[in-house]
Formats: structure tokens, C-alpha cells, sequence
């Protein structure tokens, strides 16, 4: 009986070996021929193994166990990979001040800023996760090292002053919040945030964008030569001061309403309603897709997106514009008509809640997600166990995104989804899903012939509340979409998945998608403060900009069809796929993701990182920035951290 176990176990991954060197030959082939690549390698099959049974995740049970995948599908690979590289983020953390001192020189080449002992001591007081994990604090920051702190202070301090372009200003003397200029709720509610910080912090003026869409884009050859810059200034001197200068000028005077003293001209121009890749592919690199003519579509899918199914690879590239800015440039409202934006080419210190890839702007933790807020943040009120939530994906919002008119609406992102997940529209269309293989069980094809319209009828609500933004009015809405009866953010947790998707900007409702039970699907351009500390295919679900992987992500977790049915057309096409469910899958991916924003996306967590930029940000505009910081070891702090000092014997 062993010798027959080891028989089976030896046939068994030699037919492994064999099918995926078959598969290999067949695409070297096929590269090296040059012909018909595309469609043919859409149609290979990813191979199963034989006798390959695993048991099923079993969600919510023991999250620390590593996933097993059920099956060889894409997705169950890619959660098993996510996975893998989340326990190596959480092994990397630092759990001293020692550490983190020591983690912070050898990452950035630089003492860490004044005040950081108090910084770290008010994280750890309020549990911070992980206390090395501010990289986008620090990749915000670094092509200002190339820019004169005057100038810094010059720009911060004066442009809010045209009213006309957007700006608040947050002035900030001898511990308080001195004046708020050209103020709004944005403002405003940053104050509040930054008022819990105020004895921390040295002098400083804030600019603060008040518009929904991002500001800075600069060419990416000036961009580079800020970069080198920083790299040149890089030094730890064991002399530094630990604290910031004082007496600087160049703040705004607050006993005046004009100073007299020259400003600095940010550089603002207006382009409403303009595609807006004609301005970002100048931040990007020249051999990139965005301005590299030779450079294919083909070629760049592969950078983020599996063959099969469509399925998200890398989510950082999907919303990567010099990755995927031609394919999507006409599919997006903030690319294809911005209804406000009014950009520069300079690199101006403004700070923002969200930002492109190309963009420069300086990220904070956005209002919606610091301000209370009934349509933002998460009750538990209507939200459900998994078992007892409805097996429907929901989105509810207005058709906001970009400046609507009759011939261009079909081109905005909000419109696109609510189209293709209408039973109506998708009557007769196809789509493609990932199915299995009739007579071959665990191998996955393209199944390019899927009619979603039953599908999307049974599992699908997604619809408009209100049609909004539109010149001269919406009314050319009335004869394309339904309004749907509005449901409240904490109704919208009744069903298992949640779509979130861009607005004007980024959406609000993300973080309580995230503390929800339900498992949320993430599509957007936009960066987020919080996006290092997220990871797709372990906390949620990541989709394209295009939405063409829709219909493969929820065939994947509801299933489709019936295991072993066949049914061929009159050509010889199945007509009736089948998806296994992974209903386990989901529920894992909801809890995992809940668990975790609890941990890294509290209220708590957003005072931590306001405090950290806020240090940085006031190095940055110090005139003597090459010369203060924190430069001691760390090792004052041990007996905080509860480290045990060796005992010396003295003789």
C-alpha cells in the first residue's frame, strides 16, 4: 500500500512538471512567432494537479494559521501570496525606541526630526501598530529638501490669499492656532485634529487644498532633480540640536493683512474640464506606457493583471497613471472632465487628502475620516453576521465624478458601473469570467461568452440615489437610469460585498466599508494616507479602473453554475460555466479586513500620523534643517520599552 501511495505521489508531479513544461514551450513558442500572442494565450488553461485536495480556508476560526488555497484559481493563489507578504510587514516592526531610531538612519539617511522621543512615547500610549510604517509621511517630504526652507514658508504663509484658487491657510504660533485663513468645513475640521497636537509643535503656517481634486503635478526631469538633491543632502552629524530653530522669518504676519514683503507665485492655472493625462504624463518617466508610443496595452496588463479572469495582480499599479493613464484616460471623470481643477508645475508645499500617483501634493488623513459623520462612519446598527447577510454586491451614491453633459457621460467611472451591473443594460452582452474547465476539474480558462444579466439581476443592487454635476441640467439622464431609493451606509452592510469607487475624488465611505462585516471591493485612482498599510487580496478585494474584472471576483465568491453540467451551442461553445464557490474565501477576507482596521485605522491612528508629518513638515521649513534632530541612540527610552539593562558586576 505505501509503494502504491508513492507511485501515485511520483505520477502525480511528473505530470506537474510536464504540463507546465508544455505550457512554457507553447509560449516561447508563441513569443518567438509573434502571432496571434494575445488571443492565444488567453486561451490556455492554467493547469491542475492531480489528486490535489486541500482543505478550504476556514474563515473567522485561526487567522494566525496561513490560508491553504481551496484550489488553483488566481484568486485563491493571491490571497495565499498577500498573505505571505502581510506576515512579513508584521515580523519587520520595530518594538523599541532603539529600533526604531536605529530603523529610521538606516531608511532615510537622516537623524529623525525634534521631538521624535515625545512622538514615539504618544504613539506607543495609544497602541500604535506599527511604528516604523510613515513611509508615505517621508516619500511626501523628500523632494522639499531640495527646495530653500524660506521659500517653503514664503508659499505656505501666502497662498491662500486668491481666494479664487482654493487654498486655506492654518496658522500656527506659540502653541496655538493662531488665524485660519479663507476658511472652510476642511479647515475647519483640521483644526480640531491638529489641536490635540499644539504643544508638540514649533511655529509653522499650513496650506491646506480646499477643493475635492488634487493640485501638483511636476515634470518628472525637474521631479528627478529634487530627488538627487535630497540624496546629496543626506547626513546624521553627531551634533545635531534637538529642537527646532526659532525667530524664523517668513511666517505670515498676523498683525497685518499685507506685509509688503514679496510673494512667492505658485504657479496656479485653471483646467476645468480638460483631460487631465495631458497634464499628468509630464510627471511621468519617458519610457513609461503614458508617453512611450511603442509601448503596448498588452504589455502593461501584465505589470498588474492576471490572463485569466482579468484578475488584480498589483493594486498599486492599477491606479499607477503613467502605468494605466491610456487605457483608462477616457473611462474616469477626474481624467476624462475635472469639474475643479485648477493644477501647477511648481513643487508648492500644499496639503491635501488625496492624491494621483503623479501628483506631489502633501497627504493627510482626510476630514470624512476624522469628522463625525452619520454617511461616513460605521455603525453596527443594521450590519450582520456573514452567514446571515444577503449573497449581493450594493453601491448607492449620486453621479458625481466629473462635468457631466449629453455626449460624454458614458465615459464617467460612477455611470460605467452602474451600467454594467444593471440586468437591463447587460441583456445580451457577454463578459468574461474565469470558469472551470468542463471535464477538468481545477483548471480555469477565459470564458469569454458569460451573460451576466441573470446574475447581475440576482446579485447585484447598484444604483443612483440622485444625478448631479451635469451642464445644463441632468435631465439627459431620463430615459438611461432608474433613481434608486437611498440606503443608509449602515443598511448597506446587509449584504456580503461592498463596491467602493471614486467620486470627484476619493470616497469617504472606505474606512467603514473596511470595519464593516462585509467584504469590500476596491477600485480608485487616488492615493490615501493609509494605503502602505493595507494589502489587497488580505484586507479586501482590489478591481480594475475598468471594471472588467467584476463579473470573474463575484462568480469567484458566490459561484455559478452546477459541477459536472454540460450544455454546447450549435458551434460547439459551452453555454453554461461553472465557478466553484468560495463563500469561506470571502467571509476570511471580511474578517481579516475588520480585524485590521481596527488596529491601523482608529481615530488614534490618524492623531499619530498628523503629529509624525507635522514634525517632519517643520524640519522641512527650518533654516537650520541639516543641523537639528534627534541624535541620540534610543536608549533612554529602555526602560519604557521594557528592556532589562545587563547587570554590571563591579570588582
Amino acid at each position: 500500500m505505501a509503494s502504491f501511495r508513492t507511485n501515485k505521489l511520483l505520477l502525480s508531479l511528473a505530470f506537474t512538471v510536464l504540463a507546465l513544461a508544455l505550457l512554457t514551450i507553447i509560449a516561447n513558442f508563441l513569443l518567438l512567432s509573434d502571432t496571434g500572442i494575445t488571443s492565444t494565450i488567453d486561451s490556455l488553461s492554467l493547469p491542475a494537479i492531480p489528486g490535489f485536495k486541500s482543505k478550504g480556508w476556514h474563515a473567522g476560526e485561526n487567522l494566525d494559521d496561513s490560508p491553504e488555497p481551496i484550489d488553483d484559481h488566481p484568486i485563491s493563489l493571491l490571497m495565499k501570496e498577500a498573505d505571505k507578504t502581510w506576515r512579513a510587514y508584521e515580523d519587520d516592526r520595530s518594538v523599541t525606541f532603539r529600533q526604531t531610531v536605529s530603523k529610521y538612519r538606516r531608511k532615510y539617511g537622516r537623524h529623525p526630526p525634534p521631538g521624535f522621543k515625545e512622538w514615539y512615547q504618544f504613539a506607543r500610549k495609544k497602541n500604535v501598530h506599527n511604528i516604523d510604517d510613515f513611509e508615505q509621511v517621508m516619500d511626501d517630504l523628500r523632494p522639499f529638501w531640495a527646495v530653500e526652507p524660506r521659500i517653503i514658508r514664503n508659499l505656505a504663509a501666502n497662498m491662500w490669499r486668491d481666494d479664487q484658487q482654493g487654498v486655506s491657510g492654518i496658522h500656527i504660533r506659540d502653541h496655538k492656532v493662531a488665524k485660519v485663513t479663507n476658511g472652510s468645513w476642511r479647515s475647519e475640521t483640521l483644526v480640531t485634529l491638529v489641536e490635540k497636537l499644539l504643544k508638540y509643535l514649533p511655529n509653522m503656517d499650513i496650506a491646506m487644498n480646499r477643493l475635492d481634486q488634487p493640485r501638483v503635478v511636476v515634470p518628472w526631469g525637474d521631479m528627478q532633480e529634487h530627488l538627487t538633491k535630497e540624496l546629496e543632502t543626506r547626513q546624521t552629524p553627531p551634533e545635531a540640536i534637538d529642537e527646532y530653530s526659532s525667530n524664523m522669518e517668513g511666517f505670515l504676519d498676523l498683525t497685518a493683512d499685507d506685509d509688503g514683503k514679496p510673494k512667492e507665485d505658485p504657479g496656479w492655472y485653471p483646467a476645468h474640464g480638460k483631460q487631465f493625462m495631458d497634464i499628468a504624463s509630464q510627471a511621468c518617466p519617458p519610457q513609461s506606457h503614458a508617453r512611450n508610443n511603442r509601448s503596448t496595452t498588452y504589455d502593461t496588463e501584465a505589470l498588474y493583471k492576471n490572463r485569466f479572469g482579468g484578475i488584480i495582480t498589483n493594486f498599486n499599479r492599477t491606479s499607477d497613471l503613467c502605468t494605466v493613464g491610456p487605457e483608462i484616460k477616457d473611462k474616469h471623470g477626474f481624467l476624462y472632465s475635472s469639474s475643479t481643477l485648477i493644477p501647477t508645475k511648481r513643487l508648492v508645499p500644499i496639503f491635501g487628502e488625496c492624491k494621483v500617483n503623479v501628483n506631489s501634493d502633501i497627504l493627510f488623513p482626510a476630514n470624512m475620516y476624522w469628522k463625525h459623520d452619520d454617511r461616513y462612519d460605521y455603525s453596527g446598527k443594521h450590519d450582520l453576521d456573514w452567514d446571515k447577510k444577503q449573497e449581493v454586491m450594493i453601491w448607492r451614491g449620486v453621479s458625481s465624478g466629473g462635468t457631466q453633459v449629453k455626449d460624454n457621460w458614458k465615459q464617467m467611472h460612477r455611470q460605467r458601473l452602474v451600467m454594467l451591473l444593471n440586468a437591463t443594460a447587460m441583456e445580451g452582452k457577454d463578459v468574461r469570467i474565469l470558469a472551470e474547465q468542463p471535464e477538468r476539474k481545477g483548471e480555469y480558462e477565459n470564458f469569454r461568452q458569460f451573460h451576466p444579466s441573470e446574475f447581475a439581476e440576482n446579485h447585484t443592487d447598484v444604483g443612483f440615489t440622485e444625478t448631479w454635476g451635469c451642464i445644463p441640467d441632468c435631465h439627459f439622464y431620463d430615459d438611461v437610469f432608474s433613481i434608486k431609493e437611498p440606503v443608509s451606509l449602515s443598511e448597506q452592510f446587509q449584504s456580503k460585498f461592498l463596491v467602493d469607487v471614486d467620486g470627484h475624488s476619493f470616497s469617504g465611505r472606505w474606512h467603514a466599508f473596511l470595519e464593516s462585516k462585509s467584504l469590500g471591493i476596491k477600485a480608485t485612482i487616488f492615493r490615501e494616507w493609509h494605503d502602505s498599510r493595507l494589502f489587497a487580496w488580505r484586507h479586501f478585494v482590489p478591481m480594475d479602473n475598468r471594471y472588467d474584472d467584476v463579473y470573474s471576483i463575484l462568480t469567484y465568491f458566490i459561484g455559478l453554475g452546477t459541477a459536472g453540467e454540460k450544455k454546447e451551442s450549435d458551434d460547439g461553445s459551452i453555454e453554461n460555466p461553472y465557478v466553484a464557490r468560495h463563500d469561506r474565501e470571502a467571509k476570511r477576507l471580511a474578517v481579516q479586513g475588520r480585524e485590521w482596521a481596527k488596529k491601523v485605522l482608529r481615530r488614534e491612528d490618524i492623531e499619530i500620523y498628523m503629529f509624525r508629518l507635522l514634525l517632519e513638515y517643520a524640519r522641512i521649513i527650518d533654516d537650520n534643517r541639516d543641523r537639528i534632530g534627534y541624535s541620540g541612540d534610543g536608549s533612554e527610552l529602555d526602560k519604557y520599552d521594557g528592556v532589562s539593562t545587563p547587570h554590571v558586576v563591579r570588582r
